[in-house]
């Protein structure tokens, strides 16, 4: 209950300091109410009578009393005055945090979306900056970055009013027409810019993909082994998943029509195969496209790292032998520049673009402006095929220190099958099993990741270790694989 004369406050105002009149009146007031000076239910003096104590203007004062009031510090009651709130805000924090957390009482997950956390993620990874094996990441420490902020202060200092507001949901023009260049150039196929839609990193256009042309229940090919990525936009959009086993011409398309000649759809990476790394024969596609002709069904190319080659010719990617507009294909910049860039992009049929674009739109309207501008400066001026050229000289010597490392450490007991594209090889073991050494490795810092976890089940799973090259430099490769190599003797001891 409020007392009936105001208390007396010590407030001690200083104009030299950074903090101004009212805050320094503010956090006088509520010092003295967490200190217990004045206590809960003690009335304040006025705003007016407080400006005339301290000799400043109410204004000054009321702003203070009133910020205390928002925060929960004091109550104001008509014909009471200002008085300390009797449950300070401190207080249920205080309380919050020191008592036992409540039992969640929140609803379960959906079907579908308790699918969808369990779907197993693939590469494991541990704490820190890039390190020996680990996959799915270039070499970041010899990107440009001086290069890189070059072009985004340039952008900064040239940026309008309009660029500051809503951009085109498809992504910005000269960067989709940058990129309908170069895919025709370094890719074998051809498509204009009003095909290309830009997306947050493939993963986005896989699943904007999927939502827009499946129903719960369609059944879908995927590669056995596959991408954990694309496993997962598949089941979040309620697909039936119908594993078709990968062998060494690729995805076996006369398996995946026994199995499922009805598919809707079919998630494939003919490049450069996750994990296995294979490269899809010409014949496995040509009866692909012939299939998915017959099937009216859609096929995902996922061109996700073949621009890096190693003694081999390029191959063509699948949209390029596509003459009935059934292949969507999906790109990223996440391989040949930096992940954390988040730009992909999606090569789709014309008749299929304008809701494609509705549904990029629907999701988080487009990229951020200033990184699609910039990536394109990066390509248009050249820098992007320069970099590409000269990674491709980095990823070779880093690949050649894995391998070497390996036949000299581990004495046959792993062997690196030939890498002929991208970014990661894949390691038989003999004698030891793969799912044994990989909690040693990572025992010992060290990521290896073993091919049963791209596996959907158990059946065919190879017995071998997935090692990323990279981020991985060739002194810190040899460093690596003796770890690696320790791990290995560890499972087998057990």
């Amino acid at each position: 209950m409020a007392t009936s004369r105001p208390a007396s406050l010590f407030i001690r105002l200083d104009s030299r300091l950074r903090e101004g009149l009212q805050q320094q009146i503010y956090a006088s007031i509520r010092r003295a109410i967490l200190e217990g000076i004045v206590v809960p239910g003690t009335r304040l003096p006025s705003s007016r009578a407080l400006a005339v104590d301290l000799g400043v203007s109410r204004t000054t004062t009321l702003l203070a009393v009133q910020q205390l009031q928002a925060e929960g510090y004091v109550t104001a009651r008509r014909g009471s005055g200002t008085s300390v709130a009797a449950e300070l805000p401190d207080d249920l924090v205080q309380r919050r945090g020191s008592g036992p957390a409540a039992k969640s009482r929140h609803p379960t997950l959906s079907r579908r979306g308790a699918a969808l956390v369990a779907t197993p993620a693939g590469a494991r990874r541990l704490d820190g900056p890039p390190r020996a094996f680990r996959v799915g990441t270039p070499a970041v420490d010899v990107f440009p970055v001086a290069l890189w902020s070059r072009l985004v202060n340039r952008r900064l200092r040239t940026v309008t009013s309009a660029q500051l507001d809503y951009g085109d949901s498809a992504g910005l023009r000269a960067l989709r027409e940058a990129i309908a260049d170069h895919v025709q150039t370094a890719r074998g196929t051809h498509c204009g810019a009003e095909q290309v839609l830009m997306v947050a990193g493939a993963q986005q256009g896989f699943e904007l993909v999927c939502r827009l042309l499946l129903d719960p229940g369609d059944r879908v090919w995927m590669e056995e082994p596959g991408y954990p990525g694309a496993r997962s936009a598949l089941r979040a959009a309620g697909a039936r998943i119908v594993p078709v086993p990968v062998d060494a011409a690729g995805l076996d398309v006369d398996a995946g029509i026994r199995r499922a000649s009805d598919a809707r759809l079919v998630y494939v990476t003919p490049s450069h195969q996750y994990p296995l790394g294979v490269p899809m024969s010409l014949t496995r596609r040509l009866a692909l496209l012939q299939w998915a002709r017959a099937a009216k069904a859609w096929v995902i190319e996922d061109d996700y790292d073949s621009e890096f080659r190693y003694g081999a010719r390029p191959i063509p990617c699948l949209h390029g032998l596509d003459v009935d507009g059934r292949v969507i294909y999906v790109g990223s910049f996440s391989k040949t520049l930096f992940p954390a860039l988040r730009l992909g992009f999606v090569i789709v049929p014309t008749d299929l673009r304008e809701r494609l674009v509705a549904a990029r739109a629907a999701a988080d309207q487009h990229p951020p402006t200033l990184d699609q501008a910039v990536l394109a400066d990066f390509i248009v001026e050249g820098h992007f095929a320069r970099h590409l050229r000269r990674m491709r000289v980095v990823y070779q010597e880093r690949l050649e220190a894995l391998t070497a490392s390996a036949e000299r450490l581990c004495r046959g007991v792993l062997r690196v099958r030939p890498v002929r594209t991208g970014l990661h090889a894949l390691a038989d073991l003999d004698g030891v099993d793969a799912e044994r050494v990989s909690p040693e490795a990572a025992a010992r810092g060290v990521e290896a990741t073993p091919a049963s976890a791209y596996f959907a089940g158990r059946a065919g799973a190879v017995n071998g270790l997935v090692l990323g090259f990279g981020a991985v430099r060739p002194d810190v490769a040899r460093r690596g694989m003796e770890r690696l190599a320790s791990a290995i003797e560890a499972a087998r001891r057990r």
